[in-house]
């Protein structure tokens, strides 16, 4: 057999009371597609950190073609071959494209700019790509932009490529186009790691799949026998390595296959009543970075879910704060239960009942040095019952943290607890936990299960679908189209600001909604 391309021998690697890798082999091939499932603390990103040259592993070794090789940087990964692009965009985004390119050579050298744009080129054409290598990056789309990375990454050397999580914020185009590239690149034998928690991804894209439990491998289906299953007999498999049984998990196997449409929505959400919340005319100031609102106009009824979908920086973030009122609005109205509260602040709308969720789970949701307890009354500051005369009432916060604690099932030594120890999940328990409650009147949620595993995606639905079926009107803000086509009513899509329509939750929605996301205007 041939050596794989890369290797790891019993990798292990601790941190303080966690074992994050636990003795992982495995092998990564050249022209094969390796993908990585598992749940949040599975070991995944640990693995991919060590092979980024980010983390070094306790015990066990790492093999390039065979050979014992340790490394101890990301330049050191980079120089063996090694190119990771992670979730989150790294460019610069004032920088042309190929100065984006030429960043991290030595610094003893001169910039080469001919030799920069020759292997542009080149890897231009073995992505299949066209991109301006003179176009400043942050005006790409943002499928245009993880082209660039993937470029960056390979730009020393094609022999493996990692890719984490590289379709959470891609349109369905992006997802087709990127699947394109990814499929060349393994044609031209490169090795690719893809790590999702999609199995339809993994699917579709994958020739191998390795399943990461409790920082152990504990399931595989390699080529031979993955050619020969259906993508439902793929799904029961995966399932059973990643749970232990399959029978339980039926919706599991929807959200992980993509094909969860509705699985726990009512009836028709009844609109002959006055809407709850009535957006008419909403702009606001442009910022560096984030496209303003243009003229946006909506009506959300009790017990409905909008989802907005778009691609990120489309107006998203922008919507969000205008309605929870952390941003003010340039023109138009935003009107709740009949009143206006445009030039309400934040703490006038809590008291109407207006409740969001941030996606920056930790900074602006919580913060991360304040206990649990702390970050669950956090918008209570100097408030009863919680506090008296502006004095703390330390005791009842205190006896309020546990009942939530229990209640909400989140996993934390104590109420003590700094929030930032906590996982992602839980932090986002703890968010639900301080906004879903009796007095909540609409809710905003920016990407709610944004890096959640399935077992944490699964439990902010089911809140989120609950809230509805006791009539919150609710704004899922989300670059995920699965999970809107999971939860949602009606689906809106943001496009440079405007909102460019609004179609029914039913049949051929995927189609309207990525003709939306392109610009295209509903009919």
């Amino acid at each position: 057999m041939a050596v794989p391309v890369a290797a790891v021998r019993n990798v292990t690697k601790r941190f303080p009371g966690v074992v994050a890798n636990d003795g992982v082999s495995l092998d990564f091939n050249a022209g094969e597609i390796h993908v990585l499932l598992g749940e949040n603390g599975a070991g995944k990103s640990t693995l991919i950190g060590i092979l980024a040259g980010m983390q070094q592993p306790d015990e066990g070794e790492i093999l390039i073609d065979g050979r014992p090789v340790r490394i101890f940087s990301p330049r050191a990964s980079l120089e063996l071959g090694i190119g990771t692009v992670f979730q989150h965009v790294l460019l610069v985004p004032s920088l042309s494209v190929i100065e984006n390119l030429m960043l991290g050579g030595p610094w003893w050298q001169k910039l080469l700019r001919g030799l920069a744009l020759a292997r542009f080129r080149e890897l231009s054409q073995l992505l299949g790509i066209t991109i301006d290598p003179d176009a400043q990056v942050g005006r790409l789309s943002l499928g245009e932009q993880q082209q660039v990375e993937i470029m960056r990454a390979l730009w020393r050397g094609e022999k493996v490529l990692i890719l984490d999580e590289p379709t959470s914020m891609l349109t369905p185009q992006g997802v087709k186009d990127l699947g394109a590239v990814m499929k060349r690149l393994r044609d031209k034998g490169v090795a690719l790691i893809l790590i999702t928690h999609k199995l339809v991804e993994a699917y579709e894209l994958g020739d191998r799949i390795s399943v990461l439990r409790l920082g152990r491998v504990v399931g595989a289906l390699p080529p031979e026998q993955k050619r020969m299953m259906t993508e439902r007999e793929a799904t029961d498999a995966v399932i059973e390595m990643m749970f232990g049984t399959v029978a339980q998990h039926e919706r599991d196997a929807e959200i992980l296959m993509g094909r969860g449409r509705q699985a726990h929505r009512t009836p028709a959400v009844d609109r002959s009543g006055a809407p709850r919340l009535q957006v008419r005319g909403l702009t606001t100031e442009a910022t560096r970075g984030a496209s303003p609102l243009r003229g946006v106009d909506f009506d959300l009824w009790p017990g409905e879910v909008l989802g907005i979908a778009g691609v990120d920086g489309n107006g998203q973030k922008h919507l969000a704060e205008v309605l929870a009122g952390q941003r003010g609005a340039a023109t138009g109205a935003i009107t709740l239960n009949g009143v206006n509260v445009t030039s309400d602040a934040v703490p006038e709308r809590r008291r109407r009942g207006v409740r969001y969720v941030t996606d920056e789970r930790v900074g602006e949701g919580t913060v991360g040095i304040f206990s649990v307890a702390t970050n669950l009354v956090l918008k209570e500051i100097g408030a009863p019952p919680f506090f008296r005369r502006g004095i703390s009432d330390w005791d009842h916060i205190h006896e309020h943290a546990r009942a939530q604690i229990m209640r909400n099932d989140i996993r934390t030594p104590s109420e003590r607890t700094p929030v930032a120890k906590l996982s992602g999940g839980n932090i986002q328990k703890v968010l639900l936990a301080r906004e879903l409650n009796a007095e909540a009147s609409v809710v905003i949620f920016n990407k709610p299960t944004y890096g959640l595993d399935l077992q944490n995606t699964r439990l902010a639905h089911e809140r989120i679908l609950a809230g509805a079926e006791q009539g919150l009107a609710t704004v899922v803000i989300s670059t995920d189209l699965d999970e809107l086509l999971e939860i949602s009513d009606r689906i809106g899509v943001m496009f440079q600001g405007h909102l460019a329509g609004i179609v029914e939750n039913g049949p051929d929605v995927e189609r309207k909604v990525g003709l939306l996301m392109t610009g295209a205007k509903a009919a």
